[in-house]
């Protein structure tokens, strides 16, 4: 576990090094919960954007049949009416228990604490992070359990606690008992005020998932557009969720991309298209580089099951911070017809489908699979993030050629007047195409290493035989080899290595 932590701090290292993830307001000392995007960042993220666009939208999956499906995309509002929230739930379920400690002023999610309570009946329970690892727990008992050692407790969720019992309780993060308030429920939604005045009348919230904005445009896509049941709609945008404990990196923030399928079918259609997703997300992840032994499908057991959904499974991916276990990158819901059919009552606007030709209509039930964009990105550097100490980087990014922010780095092998102008050609002949650096300044081994940390698949070098005979040395990132090719196949070259 502690290797792990320690690959984790690392990566989040590496990532503010050099220019992928920054802490939002970073000068002002950060803001918890929220994240930049620097140069490389939001390349990565765009490349990973694009790509499910362009597999969902652009050109999505061969059916079932053997046909081309229908999907569509919408980019809704961040904000919608407060009416939309109450039909989904969000405004009067959309709840967590949280508790407070009054000294350290931290909250936590009652469900995310674990209380060790001394089997003998005598001294205070100890609480801690669910995630807190062997040596944690054991660093604290040393320090305030006066010599028992975790074979003197028991085990308990924070939220199966009885009130009475939260006065011998010793906070995760504080040496006192009895600091702890009981469990209570708190909205994680957003709010604002539109408009002039700030009262109940012009409350509004932020989005709390993207998926509400797919089913309120459902009717006008449908009217406006010349789909057919089955067809799909797409979304890609920012959600918003006040986390009481946002963690992991960006993996759990309180500002987040979602890249979200609405699957709109018949009902006896479920489970044909059920395992459709489940086989075409699958292999989407391989394609852009998350191997499928790095990859946990969780059948979500019935009683986790949010209450629209008669099955859910889970992708999950392993994170250094879960290994060796997984945690959650992308879900595939059933979610029946409950959206449509509570955005039908609440706002009393038919969201049925007429079926021409079966002449009939119905409410059309849901498949949705939704992934978080930005653990997306966490997973690809993630994954990606590979110790070499035969190289001067000491590591290196191996992304896969499609995804890497930069695909090929043009470096003169030194400043001179004879070089750059040649490498300034070979930059200017591959940009339109690919999204390719001029790397003029340093030596070339700290200019190969700063590629080999940013994950360039490709260095093209140019140096003294290139005025000869217009070769350039070709550098892979992930061998170290290389070979001479013309200048001329360079862009033939990156064609087949990044496209094919």
């Amino acid at each position: 576990m502690t290797d792990h932590k320690e690959k984790m701090k690392d990566i989040v290292a590496l990532c503010k090094r050099r220019g992928f993830i920054f802490a939002a307001s970073d000068i002002y000392g950060g803001i918890n919960g929220f994240w930049d995007y620097g140069p490389l960042g939001v390349e990565l993220k765009n490349n990973l954007r694009d790509r499910w666009w362009r597999d969902m939208v652009l050109c999505p999956p061969i059916g079932p049949d053997g046909a081309p499906i229908s999907i569509v995309g919408v980019d809704s509002s961040i904000i919608q009416n407060p009416k939309c929230w109450e039909a989904s739930g969000h405004i009067g379920g959309f709840n967590d228990p949280m508790v407070d400690c009054r000294e350290s002023k931290k909250r936590y999610r009652a469900d995310h604490v674990v209380v060790l309570v001394s089997k003998d009946g005598e001294g205070a329970s100890l609480a801690f992070d669910k995630d807190a690892t062997d040596e944690e727990i054991d660093a604290r008992l040393k320090k305030l359990a006066k010599g028992k050692t975790r074979d003197d407790f028991e085990k308990a969720q924070l939220d199966q606690v009885p009130a009475e019992g939260f006065t011998n309780i010793i906070g995760p993060d504080v040496k006192n008992a009895g600091t702890l308030t009981e469990p209570r429920q708190f909205n994680m939604m957003f709010h604002t005020y539109v408009g002039a005045a700030s009262g109940d009348d012009n409350k509004a919230y932020l989005r709390p998932e993207t998926c509400a904005g797919i089913f309120l445009n459902f009717k006008n896509v449908v009217d406006s557009s010349r789909v057919k049941a089955p067809f799909g709609i797409a979304q890609v945008g920012k959600a918003f969720r006040n986390e009481v404990t946002p963690r992991n990196f960006i993996f759990r923030s309180r500002e987040f991309e979602q890249m979200e399928l609405e699957w709109f079918c018949e009902e006896e259609e479920v489970p044909m298209w059920f395992d459709f997703w489940v086989e075409e997300r699958t292999r989407f992840w391989e394609s852009v580089g998350i191997p499928k032994s790095e990859l946990y499908f969780l059948d979500v057991p019935k009683e986790e099951l949010a209450h629209y959904s008669s099955r859910t499974i889970d992708v999950e991916y392993r994170f250094p911070f879960s290994a060796p276990e997984f945690d959650e990158l992308e879900g595939i819901a059933h979610r029946g017809c409950f959206d449509l059919t509570q955005h039908q009552e609440f706002s009393g606007t038919k969201l049925d489908y007429f079926d021409q030709a079966g002449n009939k209509r119905f409410i059309p039930h849901v498949i949705e699979p939704s992934t978080g964009l930005t653990r997306g990105v966490l997973a690809l550097i993630c994954q990606a993030y590979t110790v070499d100490k035969d190289r001067p980087s000491g590591v290196y990014l191996n992304f896969h050629p499609a995804m890497a922010p930069i695909k090929a780095a043009i470096l003169p092998l030194t400043a001179k007047e004879e070089h750059v102008p040649l490498a300034q050609k070979l930059y200017l002949d591959l940009r339109h195409e690919f999204a390719v650096e001029l790397d003029i300044k340093q030596n070339i081994g700290r200019r190969y290493a700063r590629q080999d940390e940013i994950g360039t698949p490709y260095c093209f070098t140019v140096d003294n035989d290139t005025i000869a005979d217009q070769t350039v040395t070709v550098r892979d990132r992930n061998t170290m080899s290389q070979e001479r090719i013309h200048m001329d196949k360079v862009k033939d070259f990156l064609r087949e290595k990044i496209v094919g």
